[in-house]
């Protein structure tokens, strides 16, 4: 699982800045997760649990926005969103020419701190 390594990088970056606020704890960090990422929430929650006992970060809530996959053709510039049986072709003009410009988020938003 790829989660472990996200929270870790979440977790340092989460608490960097805490550190740089002179935060004596983390309330909440609200994180972007684009949909093409493959983050999945619960593996995340309980990694995150895990790795931020005994630091600023324990006891805090991770809140979730997430942003759709997004797709934009390269004949006729228009933007879709990918179909459920994904199928790599505009559905305007049916060119093959696409790429993702949505749903590769993953950041810190921002984090609510005491």
């Amino acid at each position: 699982m790829h989660e472990q390594s996200i929270v870790e990088a979440l977790l340092t970056l989460a608490l960097e800045n805490a550190g740089k606020a002179n935060a004596r704890r983390i309330v909440s960090i609200n994180l972007v997760v684009g949909d093409y990422t493959g983050v999945v929430e619960d593996a995340v929650n309980l990694y995150f649990g895990f790795l931020s006992k005994n630091t600023l970060a324990a006891g805090a809530k991770i809140n979730y926005t997430h942003v759709p996959g997004q797709l934009r053709c390269r004949d006729c510039d228009i933007l879709f969103p990918l179909p459920p049986r994904p199928v790599y072709r505009c559905p305007k003009c049916k060119g093959g020419r696409v790429e993702i410009v949505g749903g590769r988020e993953l950041y810190i938003d921002d984090m609510e701190v005491e």
